[in-house]
């Protein structure tokens, strides 16, 4: 069947359903197609049933922190997995029907299967031929290849948040946030843990005076975090795994060798574009990802793309929203609106949470003023039974603006937006002491962070 669309949109997750909930009112003719359940990564196998599980690990190491001062059980808490799976899963079954029946009221047209460019203009999607006048690309990530033997070994992140029993041995691949996230997760479940990372430095994308701060929490927790020990190869010896890592020093190399009955994927996603065929439809790629200007418009000037397999912007629900937002307004009033990234925070939901938005710089920049504060004996920290916590704030003296800030400690999550609504809004470092906070409270905190 061929049919003529005004809008095509490829991905139903954040990105693509932000686009399609914009442009619905405006009378034109849409479509929207996913090879998977409609609903996207982060409803469905990403952001948010990540969150339920960790709340359940933040409830029970909080219970565990405060026995012997007043609260919690008489004997440590531990997760109980299957039931936590099974609540996790009332978050997701029923979402994939209820997107793709909000998408129908609003009579948008859904399609499921691998979708293909024919050309510049017409998307294949099984025996269908749709033409659209403009086209949306939002297909998300996947686990990035290792190319090391035994890779069909590896569990990815969406198979361990499935996974009916945790066993006892687990190592995650990689020293990002999936890795440190998942493991903090299943470390207060019972499971012995071990992190390997390729480099020297664990969580890159994160201020390193808070991460190693962090990694005194993780290894405190029992979580065994090596550097500089990248994975090899992935062995299956009966009923468990052989992982053989690599360490060399400048003048030798180690292999060694760690037994875990299950092993994570937490070395990266990379856009999940393959597929696609984009060469048909001019649309240049670059690093491995579509290649966007700020107007969220590819190479071909008819199509736009975001959220995860853009070229733009870091892989955070918030930038697919703001992103899929900006294409929205341009094919529907042509290229005026630009994306602005000023002041977007990121969260790694571990015990405790660190939280950032903005710059990183070292502690003796002689650029900017930076304060650091060792924040493990505040009392809001110490209330929590919590033993680690600190901030870094980033300041341009000259304008008096916050540039970056970076919080570890309790609901670091939730403090970390009142920094990045006064970088987006463009408010000056003096605003925030000017603030009356609630008081005890994390936020009440940040008048002594800046």
């Amino acid at each position: 069947m061929e049919r003529d669309y005004d809008i095509i949109i490829i991905g139903s997750g954040v990105a693509g359903t932000t686009l399609a909930y914009k442009v619905a009112s405006s009378g034109l003719n849409i479509a929207i197609i996913d090879c998977r359940e409609y609903g996207g990564t982060c409803s469905l196998r990403g952001c948010d049933p990540k969150k339920v599980l960790a709340s359940a690990s933040e409830a029970t190491d909080w219970n565990n922190r405060l026995i012997g001062k007043g609260a919690g059980t008489e004997g440590l808490l531990s997760i109980d997995w299957p039931p936590l799976i099974e609540f996790k899963r009332t978050f997701t079954e029923d979402y994939p029907r209820k997107i793709e029946k909000s998408l129908f009221e609003m009579g948008i047209d859904t399609y499921h299967g691998q979708a293909s460019f024919e050309n510049e203009n017409t998307v294949a999607v099984g025996e269908d031929m749709l033409r659209g006048a403009y086209i949306f690309v939002a297909a998300g990530a996947k686990p990035r290849k290792l190319g090391i033997p035994g890779e069909e070994f590896l569990t990815s992140s969406e198979e361990f948040m499935e996974t009916e029993n945790l066993p006892k041995r687990i190592a995650f691949v990689g020293g990002g946030y999936i890795s440190f996230e998942f493991a903090h997760i299943a470390r207060r479940a019972g499971s012995e843990v071990a992190i390997l990372h390729r480099s020297k430095r664990v969580l890159k994308g994160f201020d390193p005076d808070l991460v190693d701060v962090l990694l005194k929490a993780s290894r405190a927790a029992g979580i065994e975090v090596l550097p500089e020990n990248p994975v090899v190869a992935v062995e299956k010896e009966g009923d468990h795994f052989l992982v053989k890592t690599e360490f060399k020093t400048e003048s030798h190399a180690e292999t060694h060798t760690f037994v875990a009955d299950m092993v994570v994927h937490g070395a990266g996603r990379v856009p999940d574009i393959e597929g696609l065929q984009l060469e048909n439809a001019g649309i240049r790629i670059e690093n491995g990802a579509i290649a966007v200007d700020k107007h969220m418009r590819t190479s071909n000037s008819r199509i736009y793309a975001g959220g995860d397999c853009s070229s733009e912007g870091t892989p955070l629900t918030p930038i697919a929203g703001l992103q899929a937002g900006v294409a929205a307004a341009n094919i529907l009033g042509g290229n005026l609106a630009e994306v602005d990234y000023t002041g977007v925070p990121s969260a790694v939901f571990t015990i405790p949470t660190m939280a950032s938005v903005g710059i990183s710089v070292p502690q003796d920049s002689k650029e900017y003023k930076v304060v650091f504060r060792d924040r493990g004996g505040w009392y809001s920290t110490r209330r929590t039974g919590l033993e680690f916590a600190a901030s870094k704030v980033i300041i341009d003296e000259d304008n008096d603006r916050i540039l970056g800030a970076h919080i570890l400690g309790p609901n670091a999550e939730e403090a970390i937006n009142i920094f990045a609504m006064v970088m987006r809004l463009g408010l000056k470092a003096s605003d925030l002491k000017n603030v009356v906070y609630a008081y005890p409270g994390i936020c009440s905190d940040i008048v002594y962070m800046i």
